[in-house]
């Protein structure tokens, strides 16, 4: 047998045992490329090369910006943004039928642009205006819906520290181009689960109330324009080239610190080490991930793993629509039983070299791979945004599957349109010279 076809399958067969016995997802990673490499190298030789791997994965300069927008998306989360987000989302709803569902949408995507984080978004937008929609009459289930499927429109819209993950396992793809390319394809995401609720709540009847006259717009207007502020201040100052995206989100920590403490007054300073030992403890996690992975893709590049893959799947057919549909459907598969970290880190270097075969850009095949994961969040078995989202809800997973079906036809939509139609996800960053 090939050695990459042996070491490939016993990568697969280990790391399925071992996340069905309960292993950590991280232990899993190293035990099973330190065993597949064991064929083509002895025991000591792989297990040294494998701790310099963990090192030198973790020693990358741009990996210091996911600590820092974790931490600025902590302070955001408790520190009173979500209901002024709120507010301003609906100044834009209205009148039409189903408008504080539509609230939550429009809201999901402007508290994940600002904090990067699907199930912070699902969180903190859900337990808000989930209570204010049951006041005036929306079934609990169909509220809890729009909230679960579109929350993960703030991994796509940036900041998203997974953008900044593939970065690093892509080979450096520029994490601001990629910043960019997300914009649309969230958009798209955002407005095609809006269209679903419009659906819903003309079939229901559903119709808000509350109307506000001028003052009262301004003043949630003004009350909201800090946020908003800061998605100008560290997106345009990353793309205008003032500083990388490192530098970005020390800056997001600091402008959402002053915010929160000084101009809103929602946090006090005795609660700051709580949400700093929260956010210490989420970025352990996810670094020693990318250090781990750092072995499985060093044993894939020894033994020639995606090559094999490549050749085995271009053995398939050699239309790029039959195999960017094939990748698509793998990877939602994927999604729905692993989180999104590990499966960018470990599914990264198998598929790109495919997709650039094919022609594929890698900022292209970055958003497509992304947007995949995004909806693997809000699928059983392991879809955290879809637990929170249910729990803040106050329903069942049961329940609210049936009214997720149609939102999931819509993003898959929208999926596939970002897979074959380059431009939307590859106009932004041209037109600002990225690609």
């Amino acid at each position: 047998m090939d050695i990459a076809v042996a070491c490939g399958l016993m990568i697969l067969v280990l790391l399925l045992v071992m996340l069905l016995a309960g292993v950590p997802i991280a232990v899993a990673l190293a035990v099973s490329s330190i065993c597949a490499i064991l064929p083509v190298l002895n025991a000591g030789a792989s297990v040294l090369t494998g701790a310099q791997r963990i090192f030198s994965g973790i020693s990358v300069f741009s990996l210091l910006a996911i600590p820092f927008f974790i931490l600025a998306g902590n302070i955001m989360n408790k520190g009173g943004i979500a209901i002024r987000l709120i507010r301003f989302a609906k100044l834009f709803t209205g009148q039409i039928p189903g408008a504080l569902a539509h609230t939550n949408a429009v809201a999901n995507m402007l508290f994940g642009a600002i904090s990067g984080s699907g199930t912070a978004a699902a969180s903190a937008m859900g337990s808000i205006i989930g209570p204010i929609e049951e006041e005036e009459g929306y079934d609990r289930d169909f509220s809890a819906a729009a909230n679960i499927a579109t929350a993960p429109t703030g991994l796509l819209i940036p900041p998203s520290n997974v953008m900044i993950t593939y970065s690093l396992v892509s080979g450096g793809t520029s994490v601001a181009a990629l910043f960019m390319a997300g914009y649309l394809p969230g958009i798209l995401w955002g407005l095609a689960c809006m269209a679903v609720i419009f659906y819903y709540a003309k079939k229901k009847g559903y119709r808000s109330s509350q109307r506000l006259d001028s003052g009262e717009k301004l003043k949630v207007i003004f009350q909201a324009l800090p946020c908003l502020l800061m998605i100008v201040i560290v997106i345009g100052g990353i793309i205008s080239g003032i500083f990388t995206a490192t530098e970005g989100s020390v800056v997001a920590v600091v402008y959402s610190l002053i915010l929160s403490l000084f101009f809103y007054k929602s946090i006090r300073l005795s609660e700051l080490p709580e949400i700093f030992l929260d956010s210490a403890e989420m970025t352990g996690i996810i670094i020693f991930l990318i250090g781990v992975s750092s072995i499985m893709s060093w044993v894939m590049a020894f033994t020639g793993i995606p090559g094999a893959v490549s050749e085995a799947m271009l053995g398939i057919s050699n239309n790029r629509y039959v195999i960017l549909f094939i990748i698509n459907i793998l990877l939602l598969i994927i999604g729905t039983f692993m989180d999104m970290t590990p499966a960018c880190l470990i599914f990264t270097p198998i598929f790109l070299p495919i997709c650039q075969r094919l022609g594929m850009n890698t900022v292209h095949f970055g958003i497509m791979m992304i947007f995949n994961l995004c909806i693997g969040t809000i699928t059983p078995p392991v879809g955290t945004t879809l637990f929170v989202g249910v729990k803040v809800g106050k329903t069942r997973i049961e329940r609210v599957i049936k009214p997720l079906l149609l939102y999931f036809a819509a993003i898959f939509v929208v999926l596939l349109l970002v897979s074959y139609i380059p431009i939307i996800s590859m106009w932004i960053p041209g037109l600002l010279g990225y690609v």
